[in-house]
């Protein structure tokens, strides 16, 4: 029920969003309850996100849905004097809802969306690169960065005098795969750089735009991600391949062989696709000559994949092939000979088939910082922040290294006292920075104690600007602060139905009984018929005439199933029970008395029934009919309440300002 609670709620913060607030210049009280006065605006939007069927406003519907809502702002009333609303797990459970609302007021709108169409424009494109990684800390020294960022401007200058792009890869690059290696006596062969065939999301942010932005075979600028410094060389770009699933023929060559051994491989290869080309089956030729065993039995069928999953030889071959069932002709890589057929494709559709995963996609992607950083600038630009960096200087001198085993005390700081920044009506100390630092301060490689409190320092600042923000949205936002009150005001319901309805119904065994007892006349039985169902599954007239002798005679159910159901078989089933008009078809079908029906029979079964007893209309027993007697007992309870609530507490409603809404 609860999770029914919170779906009802979020799908009221969807429709909050769209529909936006209806408050006016001119908004009268509308209904006053309990000392709370209800505005015309508040009601009225209330009233047309629960007027889901979009019905015409009209004095009738208007009136019961005030009757209703009255009986709600009661209720509320109740658990407000309860004190519901001071429990830890209410505030903790609104405080979880209230920050889920709010995320959609906490992105910068423009950005995203700019971000969105930059990441569609990008995914209609793959991409195959090479790059040269100069590694170098994000948090590196200004020494040290600019170090790493000299070096790799030396090798892209012998990159465009001309050397080979692989072969300084090979020797210089930081990204180990660039090179041959032996990993646990294994020999794997450098790719020289070159990182295959991608698309947006597959690489972080800065590598995919350096990409993105650089021509076939040019040479980028260095490009700074954490990972350091890049040296990107485009050498393809194609329309995006999507998605496709191929089957495949693989012929490897042995690390060994010779060029005679090569030859020998390519001839086969050649064998294979002249005898598809001829008529034979794809799947079978796979399953005879195909090296990759874990798909040769299964035709060479491969799981579906993009542009990023198999090796680019793979890629540029299969983007290539126009039609469903193309097979490609044989093509080498270092891994062997292949030839393969397009079973299926799926193109990437459309910006709005795509928008879903982008959002996704964006949010887990490290380019939704510059989303962050365009809205933590709006926020500076709208509250006129200013900070004095000289305050934020001063920690250099009493942080120590002892803050990167998380030993530092804030008490080291205990002279610093000046304001560092101020954003809106508030201003932000020493003394909240020193708090900050020996809060978030952990074990971690140590480093240039003034860079680590200027990265700190940013942190806080984007920490305290966000929160700032938040703390304004019930103010800049109606429609945000009324959605908060109503999920405020719907978990106090809630809790407080759940106490006195639902739970209450549920345990309250008296009370349910006493409920049932004066009110058995309402569950009553109607005719029944007291009937037993005996199934064979058999046509043998031995078994079934032996049967028929022994129900004659009165046996017992149990004494029949013994004498017809043997160890080794068992063509007898019992079904006795009472039964109404609608419950089984055969049932409906025969004569209402007591005997023996007539038999039915099948090419392999029979079905006979023997009617017991014909069942005169009775009270249902409590145990009979709980679920609909507890519902029962719950609505009698919510009526009782109702009516103490409205007793307990003045309530007036405004008919002038009802009577005006149109």
């Amino acid at each position: 029920m609860k999770n029914r609670f919170v779906s009802f709620l979020f799908t009221l913060a969807l429709s909050m969003i769209v529909l936006g607030s209806f408050a006016q210049e001119s908004d009268p009280v509308i209904l006053k309850v309990a000392g709370e006065n209800i505005s015309k605006s508040e009601f009225l939007n209330v009233y047309q996100k629960n007027n889901v069927n979009g019905e015409v406003l009209d004095r009738k519907s208007l009136e019961e849905y005030m009757d209703l809502y009255i009986n709600f702002r009661l209720k509320v009333k109740a658990a407000e004097d309860q004190g519901l609303d001071t429990t830890k797990s209410f505030i903790d459970e609104l405080a979880g809802y209230r920050k889920q609302l709010a995320q959609p007021y906490l992105i910068d709108d423009e950005m995203n969306k700019s971000l969105l169409e930059e990441a569609y424009n990008r995914k209609k494109e793959d991409i195959r690169a090479s790059h040269l990684l100069i590694k170098v800390d994000r948090n590196a020294s200004p020494a040290d960065t600019l170090a790493a960022y000299k070096r790799v401007m030396a090798l892209r200058k012998r990159i465009l005098k001309g050397e080979d792009f692989g072969t300084l890869a090979a020797e210089y690059s930081d990204d180990l795969s660039a090179r041959d290696r032996n990993v646990e006596n294994r020999n794997i062969k450098g790719n020289k750089g070159d990182l295959g065939y991608f698309t947006v999301f597959d690489m972080v942010y800065p590598f995919e735009t350096g990409a993105y932005n650089t021509k076939p075979g040019e040479v980028s600028m260095p490009v700074r991600s954490d990972f350091g410094y890049h040296l990107i060389k485009v050498t393809d770009r194609k329309p995006a391949l999507g998605r496709v699933q191929v089957a495949h023929i693989l012929l490897r060559i042995p690390a060994d062989a010779t060029a005679a051994d090569s030859a020998a491989v390519e001839a086969k290869a050649q064998e294979a696709y002249n005898k598809i080309m001829a008529g034979e089956d794809f799947n079978r030729i796979a399953e005879q000559y195909s090296d990759d065993k874990s798909t040769a039995s299964k035709g060479g069928i491969l799981p579906w994949f993009g542009a990023n999953k198999m090796i680019p030889e793979f890629i540029k071959e299969i983007s290539g092939m126009k039609n469903i069932n193309d097979v490609s002709k044989p093509f080498s890589s270092s891994f062997g000979w292949h030839i393969v057929k397009l079973l299926d494709r799926k193109e990437i559709g459309t910006y709005e088939d795509n928008l879903n995963d982008l959002k996704q996609s964006l949010t887990r992607n490290d380019r939704a910082k510059k989303s962050e950083e365009a809205l933590l600038n709006r926020i500076k630009n709208e509250y006129n922040f200013s900070q004095n960096l000289k305050t934020r200087d001063a920690f250099y001198k009493v942080v120590t290294d002892t803050i990167f085993a998380g030993g530092w005390n804030v008490a080291q700081a205990a002279g610093l006292n000046k304001t560092m920044f101020t954003l809106g009506r508030r201003s932000y100390s020493q003394q909240d920075f020193a708090n900050y630092l020996a809060k978030n301060q952990r074990k971690r490689t140590k480093e240039d104690i003034s860079l680590f409190v200027n990265s700190m320092f940013n942190s806080f600042v984007n920490e305290k600007c966000l929160e700032y923000e938040d703390s304004q949205l019930e103010s800049k936002y109606p429609e945000f602060r009324m959605l908060v009150k109503e999920y405020r005001d719907g978990i106090l319901l809630f809790e407080l139905t759940d106490q006195k309805i639902w739970s209450k119904a549920v345990k309250d065994s008296t009370g349910l009984e006493a409920y049932y007892n004066a009110n058995k006349k309402n569950y009553m039985w109607d005719q029944r018929l007291d009937a037993t169902i005996y199934s064979f599954n058999t046509t043998s007239e031995d078994i079934l005439s032996k049967a028929r002798k022994a129900i004659k005679k009165g046996i017992s159910d149990n004494e029949l199933l013994e004498m017809i159901n043997t160890d080794s078989t068992s063509v007898l089933s019992i079904d006795r029970r009472k039964y109404q008009k609608g419950d089984d078809p055969m049932i409906d079908e025969i004569d209402w008395k007591t005997g023996m029906a007539t038999e039915t029979a099948t090419t392999d079964k029979v079905t006979m029934i023997k009617v017991n007893e014909v069942v005169k209309p009775e009270i249902k027993k409590l145990n009979e009919a709980r679920g609909i007697i507890t519902a029962d007992y719950q609505n009698f309870l919510e009526k009782q309440w109702i009516k103490d609530l409205r007793a307990k507490y003045p309530f007036e409603v405004n008919n002038e300002v009802l009577s005006s809404i149109k």
